[in-house]
């Protein structure tokens, strides 16, 4: 087995061997808590300018296959965890996680303390890192990675956005039939793509939306031109901040037509509200983060995967916030207190994590429906 070495920024170093493809890879290291779902967790866009580390010790043994995926290949820049299972068992599973790594050239490591490795971040935060299977020389790899540029500042939305207009009728998938297409449709949602997950879209056409998917620069106007029911803002990589050409879409949007935001989405609306965003010491990456609804008290599990957070302090007064963090009180979600708008920092559409938050989807259906309603009586 060959060896690898992943250094950080502050010159932290950790050994292991090489697992997936062979090189040299840079990227900011955050960990994952899910016990599950390393083949979404890899295709999700989110995670583009990110190596991602496991928190569970063994990853790999279901294999992967060509149905757990959340776009079109992996965007995750390295992949790190405890122990790769080199023999997957699962009955769906096509191939291994080593092999699927290799084929799209993922560089990963293994038989590292993960444990460790995820309480230095959490102490010290998320910072850039290099993995190499290549070059071992350890000082050298820590100063390069100390030499890269943070992610604040950086719009990977555009890296990741879709370059043309698309329709999506694939509904989830069925134990039974697989993935099949909506039949029937009634309500027309313009989805922006910042770094969409697949399963977002296919929620929304199980409902009986038909889903437009556009890429992550188109105006308010060319929205508005096709007419839509509601707007959808997704999840995506990167900071906020930078994504203005977003933002002033937004705010074209606001009060012509109901809009929910999900993670990137959802800071990218709180900018365009007039808020303000930060960059969290080690985001939250997982399947297990708790989260209040403060519209009904209750307590949800949420899948998470974001860097940034809204500040809510920095929000109007027409803005409420609807969700929260228990671990840290941060802002999960707000809404307009007069507008049909609303947003959530988490991942309701999971894929992976549980199915706590799906209601939202029903929630943004209702609006356009009811909005549908008043325009058409």
């Amino acid at each position: 087995m060959k060896k690898a070495i992943l250094a950080l920024a502050d010159g932290t170093v950790f050994e292991g061997v090489s697992f997936g493809a062979e090189g040299v890879v840079a990227g900011e290291v955050v960990f994952n808590t899910s016990m599950t779902g390393y083949q979404e967790i890899l295709t999700d866009p989110s995670y583009k300018g990110q190596m991602v580390t496991m928190t569970y010790p063994l990853i790999g043994n279901y294999g992967v296959n060509m149905e757990d995926i959340e776009s079109g290949h992996p965007w995750a820049e390295g992949f790190i965890v405890k122990e790769c299972c080199e023999y997957p068992s699962n009955w769906r599973s096509c191939g291994s996680l080593d092999s699927y790594l290799k084929s799209y050239g993922i560089v990963g490591i293994q038989g590292i303390d993960t444990r460790a490795l995820t309480k230095h971040i959490r102490d010290k935060g998320a910072q850039q890192g290099i993995i190499s299977t290549t070059k071992l020389d350890a000082k050298d790899l820590c100063q390069r990675a100390a030499a890269l540029p943070s992610m604040v500042g950086q719009d990977l939305a555009k890296e990741v956005s879709c370059k043309l207009t698309y329709k999506w009728r694939e509904k989830t998938w069925d134990l039974e039939k697989g993935y099949t297409d909506a039949e029937h449709v009634t309500l027309k949602v313009v989805a922006y793509d910042f770094g969409i997950k697949r399963n977002i879209v296919r929620i929304l056409a199980s409902m009986g939306c038909d889903v437009t998917v556009v890429p992550a620069f188109t105006t308010w106007q060319e929205v508005m031109a096709m007419e839509p029911d509601g707007v959808l803002l997704s999840n995506g990589p990167g900071d906020p901040e930078p994504v203005t050409y977003a933002v002033e879409a937004i705010k074209g949007l606001i009060g012509k037509v109901p809009i929910f935001g999900i993670c990137l989405g959802h800071q990218l609306l709180g900018i365009a509200l007039g808020g303000k965003t930060y960059k969290l010491k080690f985001g939250h990456h997982g399947g297990n983060q708790p989260v209040m609804d403060l519209t009904t008290r209750k307590v949800e599990i949420t899948a998470q995967n974001h860097g940034f957070a809204v500040d809510m302090d920095t929000v109007p007064d027409t803005i409420e916030l609807t969700h929260v963090n228990l671990n840290d009180k941060t802002v999960e979600g707000i809404r307009h207190k007069e507008l049909p708008i609303f947003s959530v920092q988490y991942h309701p559409e999971a894929s992976p994590g549980p199915r706590d938050s799906s209601y939202l989807f029903e929630r943004f259906v209702a609006m356009m429906e009811i909005e549908k309603l008043k325009v058409h009586g």
